[in-house]
């Protein structure tokens, strides 16, 4: 490897003191900036459901969303939710009524109405089990089970998002394309993808018999952001984990899967994608628009 190559760009040393660019490329380069705070003043808009959710169908918000479907699935009325889309490639995130309620600005965001006063949840995980102990589904109470959840769930929370979204980000949208971050990613999450396979060959689900908020989490991240949003499935051979494509397609055809998954995404094929949910007839007729 030249020396050009050694360095993107050539010849970049770190400055003692780090100091933000005026410009940067990428996807993502002209709303990341190293402070928080709203950036605009606008007011989230509320529904008439208990639940509201301002989210976009990332994996992140994914989970969420096959949540409150399995939950409304088994009878869970109080589940029911309006999903609003806060368009993270737009800056939707930074909005002040968005940042009251997530001062990391972040997608999901999560406000439960049917407490007094208003409850606001956010990050994936906290939501995940809000809502498993608030209605008492997909998390088991028998000390040893919730463990084995909790550890997995802990997992996903810990590694997925900055392992695959790191190999996601340099794959896909980074504005050039660096063999050593992309090697060392991919090196990363190949490992995670075993860690996955091996124990899901001796299980069948992530916390042993029983479908939990675990698999809810790992499911759109690994693997199913590698044959989505970041489209490295092929790069990574995912295939050839076979216990746990198993696991992956199982947990695709559950109907609740089916129906959360398309929940506030923004682009795919006809009924892939519906921008809001506020009533279950728009999941409905979405996928009735892609004959499933």
């Amino acid at each position: 490897m030249t020396d050009t190559l050694e360095n993107q760009p050539a010849g970049y040393v770190p400055p003692k003191v780090w100091s933000q660019k005026t410009a940067y490329g990428g996807t993502f380069g002209s709303s990341n900036r190293p402070v928080s705070g709203a950036t605009f003043e606008k007011e989230l808009p509320v529904g008439s459901h208990p639940m509201q959710l301002y989210s976009q169908g990332t994996p992140n918000g994914q989970k969420v969303t096959i949540l409150l479907e399995e939950l409304l699935a088994v009878g869970h009325a109080g589940a029911e939710y309006d999903a609003w889309l806060i368009d993270i490639f737009k800056g939707d995130q930074f909005g002040s009524g968005f940042t009251e309620i997530n001062p990391n600005s972040k997608i999901p965001a999560l406000v439960d109405h049917s407490t007094d006063p208003v409850t606001p949840v956010f990050e994936s995980g906290s939501i995940l089990v809000y809502l498993a102990e608030k209605f008492g589904a997909f998390l088991p109470t028998e000390p040893r089970a919730r463990t084995r959840t909790f550890n997995w769930l802990m997992w996903q929370m810990g590694t997925a998002p900055f392992v695959g979204g790191g190999l996601g980000h340099f794959y896909a949208y980074a504005p050039l394309k660096i063999e050593y971050a992309i090697d060392r990613y991919a090196m990363e999450t190949k490992r995670q993808l075993h860690v996955l396979d091996t124990h899901l060959a001796k299980n069948e689900f992530l916390a042993g018999d029983e479908y939990t908020i675990a698999d809810i989490a790992v499911w759109p991240w690994q693997p199913g952001s590698l044959f989505g949003v970041y489209n490295t499935h092929e790069f990574l051979n995912v295939e050839e984990y076979t216990h746990l494509m198993r696991w992956f397609r199982a947990i695709a055809a559950r109907p609740a899967v089916k129906r959360g998954r398309i929940v506030n995404r923004t682009s795919g094929h006809p009924g892939e994608f519906l921008l809001e949910r506020h009533d279950a007839t728009d999941i409905d007729a979405a996928l009735q628009s892609a004959g499933s």
